[in-house]
C-alpha cells in the first residue's frame, strides 16, 4: 500500500474534487441504506392484523427507531387507506432509488478525470526521467523493456490500480453503512458475521499471495518479447539478407508461448477471486439464515419482516466484499507493474547538474582533457587522458575499434561523466556549468543519422525552438541537401518516416548535417561521419562537412583516415591510452602505430 500512497500522491492538486466524490459517493449509500429498510413497514404494514402491527417480539432498538417508520405508515392507512398507504412507500422507494443513483453518477463522473489526471501525470513523469537519464543508462537496458514499463505497465496500473479506486473508497463506506445498520436491528447476529468475513478475507488473501510475483515475470517475458520485435523490424534486411526468418520466429514463439502459459496461470488465480468470494458469502447467509429464522421462531430476536429486511441488507454487503476480493488480486497484480515504472522513475541520474551551475554562453579559448579516466563499471575505458584543443583547431581521434574515439567525444557534452580527472571547457569544468549552455556550443554528427517521423524541414530544425523556413532551407544549402529536397513531391514537407527509411544513407546523413549547420555551434563533433556511405555519397556528404567545419573547433572521428590528413592534429589512441599525437605528416615519419594503421588502409 506504501507504493499505492505514492501513486495517490498525485492526486494532491484535486482535494476539492476528492472531497465531491467521497460526499457524493456517501449520499449515494446513505439513500441505498433507506431504500433497503423500508422494506420492514411495508412488510408489517401489508400483513397486520386487526389493526395491531404484526411483530411486538421485534428488539427495542428497532421498534423505537425504525419502527417509527411502521407508525407513521399505518396513521397514512388510517387517513387514506392501504393503497394509499402503498402508494406513498413506492414513491419514497422510487425518490431513494433516484437519489441513490444520482450521487452514484456524480461521483464515478468527478473520479474518472482524476484518475486520467494520475495516468497522465505518471507518463509524463516517466518520459520525463527517460529523457533525462545519460547516454550509459541505456546502454544497460534493452529498448524492449523500456518501452513496455511506458506502454503495457502503465495500462496495468491503470486497468489493475486505477479502475478500481472507487471501489476502495465507495465498497468500504458501503460495508460500514450497511453492516452499521444490522448491529442496530440485531447486533448478536452481525457478531456473527465479524467472524465469519474475516476468515473468508484470510483464505482470498493466501491464494493471491503469489500473484504478484507471476505479474512480474509476466511483465519481464513482455519486455523481452518486445525487444525481439523491435529487433527484428529494424534488422529485417539482415534477417531476409541470411534467411534468418525462421530462426527468428523460433525465438519469438519460445517467449510468446511462456507468455501464454505465465498468463494463463495469472489469469487462473485472478479469475478465483469473484467465484470464492460469492461461495464463502453464500456459506454465511446460510448460517444467518439458520441462526435469524430460530430467533423469529423463538420470539427472541425481530419478527419475520424486519428478519427479511436484515437478510436484504446482507445481501447488499455481498457484492462489495465480492468487489474487494477481486480488486484485492487485481492490485496485487498492478502492484508488480508499479514496481517496475518506480523502479524506472527511482533510476540514478549520474549526470546531474549543480543547483549553483555557471552559465555559458560563448566558447573562446579551448577544450582540455585533464588526466581524464572513465570506466563501465569495472571496464576502464580511458586511462589518463592529456589534451588541449584550442579554438578553431581540428583534432582527429584515431584507432583500432574499442580503443575509446567515442567514448572521449561523448564526455565533452557530458554523455557521460568522468571517472577521474576533469574536462574544461575555457577553464572551467563543465560539471560546474548548466547542461544545456554546454551542449548549446556544441554540435553532432554521428556515423548513424537519426531522423524522426516527422517532416524534413522539422528535423532540420530539431532542438531549434522553431527556425524560419529561410534558415531551414539556407542550412539545407550549405550541407549540400536543398537540391534532393526540392526534388521531393512535398519538398521540406515530406515525411521521412520511421528512423527515415523514406531516404537514403546519404540523404539522410546530409540532413543531419544540415541540423548541424542551423544548430551553428562553435564546437563540431564528428564521429565517422562518412564511414556507412558510398564513394558517391561520401564525398557530397565530406564536401558538406569540410564547409561545416570551417572557423568552427572540431573533433573528428574516422576510421578511414583519408579523411583527416588535413587535421592539425591527429591523436592516436590504443586501449584507452594516447599513444601518439601529431600532424599526419609527422606521424608518417614516426613510423608508429599511425603509420601502420594508414598502410592498412593504402592511404597515399
Amino acid at each position: 500500500m506504501k507504493k499505492i500512497s505514492g501513486l495517490l500522491a498525485y492526486l494532491a492538486d484535486y482535494k476539492g474534487k476528492i472531497a465531491v466524490y467521497c460526499v457524493s459517493s456517501l449520499l449515494s449509500i446513505l439513500f441505498g441504506v433507506l431504500t433497503i429498510t423500508m422494506i420492514g413497514p411495508v412488510l408489517q404494514v401489508l400483513f397486520q392484523t386487526g389493526g395491531t402491527v404484526v411483530g411486538s417480539s421485534a428488539s427495542p432498538a428497532v421498534t423505537n427507531g425504525i419502527g417509527s417508520v411502521s407508525a407513521y405508515i399505518k396513521k397514512i392507512i388510517a387517513e387514506g387507506g392501504q393503497v394509499t398507504a402503498l402508494a406513498y412507500v413506492c414513491v419514497t422507494v422510487v425518490v431513494f432509488t433516484v437519489l441513490k443513483n444520482l450521487f452514484l453518477y456524480i461521483s464515478v463522473y468527478t473520479l474518472n478525470p482524476l484518475r486520467n489526471a494520475v495516468l497522465r501525470r505518471l507518463r509524463d513523469d516517466l518520459f520525463t526521467k527517460t529523457l533525462s537519464l545519460p547516454i550509459g543508462f541505456f546502454t544497460e537496458e534493452t529498448k524492449g523493456d523500456l518501452i513496455s514499463r511506458m506502454t503495457n505497465d502503465i495500462n496495468e496500473v491503470e486497468l489493475s490500480i486505477m479502475s478500481v479506486l472507487e471501489i476502495f473508497v465507495r465498497e468500504p463506506l458501503s460495508i460500514i453503512f450497511y453492516l452499521g445498520m444490522m448491529v442496530y436491528m440485531n447486533y448478536q447476529l452481525t457478531l456473527i458475521l465479524f467472524i465469519a468475513l474475516p476468515v473468508a478475507g484470510l483464505i482470498i488473501g493466501r491464494i493471491s499471495k503469489s500473484l504478484k510475483k507471476s505479474s512480474n515475470i509476466a511483465m519481464e517475458q513482455l519486455g523481452g518479447m518486445l525487444g525481439v520485435i523491435d529487433e527484428t523490424l529494424v534488422g529485417m534486411r539482415v534477417v531476409k539478407a541470411f534467411n534468418a526468418e525462421k530462426q527468428r520466429h523460433l525465438k519469438f514463439m519460445q517467449l510468446n508461448n511462456t507468455l501464454f502459459r505465465t498468463r494463463n496461470r495469472i489469469a487462473a488465480r485472478k479469475e478465483l477471486a469473484s467465484p470464492m468470494s460469492e461461495t464463502l458469502g453464500i456459506i454465511t447467509v446460510a448460517v444467518i439464515l439458520w441462526i435469524g429464522g430460530r430467533m423469529v421462531f423463538s420470539g427472541t430476536g425481530f419478527d419475520g419482516a424486519w428478519f427479511i429486511t436484515y437478510i436484504g441488507l446482507f445481501t447488499q454487503i455481498i457484492n462489495p466484499f465480492k468487489n474487494l476480493s477481486a480488486a484485492f488480486y487485481n492490485v496485487q497484480k498492478g502492484t508488480a507493474a508499479l514496481d517496475r515504472i518506480q523502479q524506472l522513475l527511482g533510476a540514478e541520474n549520474t549526470v546531474v547538474e549543480k543547483p549553483d551551475a555557471k552559465s555559458i554562453k560563448t566558447f573562446e579559448d579551448c577544450v582540455e582533457f585533464r588526466n581524464v579516466g572513465f570506466a563501465y563499471g569495472d571496464k576502464q575505458v580511458l586511462q589518463h587522458i592529456d589534451l588541449k584543443i584550442p579554438k578553431g583547431k581540428t583534432v582527429a581521434l584515431v584507432g583500432a575499434s574499442g580503443a575509446g574515439k567515442s567514448t572521449m567525444a561523448d564526455l565533452i557534452p557530458r554523455f557521460h561523466d568522468v571517472s577521474s580527472g576533469e574536462i574544461l571547457i575555457d577553464g572551467v569544468n563543465v560539471k560546474d556549468v548548466r547542461i544545456d549552455d554546454l551542449r548549446r556550443l556544441m554540435g553532432v554528427v554521428s556515423q548513424d543519422p537519426i531522423l524522426f517521423n516527422e517532416t524534413i524541414a522539422a528535423n532540420i530544425a530539431l532542438g531549434t525552438g522553431g527556425a524560419t523556413r529561410e534558415r531551414v532551407e539556407e542550412a539545407a544549402h550549405i550541407a549540400h541537401a536543398d537540391d534532393f529536397i526540392r526534388r521531393k513531391p512535398e519538398g521540406y514537407e515530406t515525411i521521412v518516416g520511421d528512423r527515415g527509411v523514406r531516404l537514403s544513407g546519404g540523404e539522410r546523413q546530409r540532413v543531419t548535417i544540415a541540423r548541424a549547420v542551423l544548430k551553428n555551434p562553435p564546437i563540431l563533433i564528428l564521429d565517422e561521419a562518412t564511414s556507412s556511405l558510398d564513394t558517391e555519397s561520401e564525398r557530397i556528404v565530406q564536401d558538406a562537412i569540410n564547409r561545416l567545419m570551417k572557423n568552427r573547433t572540431c573533433v573528428v572521428i574516422a576510421h578511414r583516415l583519408s579523411t583527416v590528413q588535413h587535421a592539425d592534429e591527429i591523436v592516436v589512441l590504443e586501449k584507452g591510452r594516447i599513444m601518439d599525437r601529431g600532424t599526419h605528416a609527422e606521424l608518417i615519419a614516426k613510423e608508429g602505430i599511425y603509420k601502420k594503421l594508414v598502410e592498412m588502409q593504402q592511404v597515399k
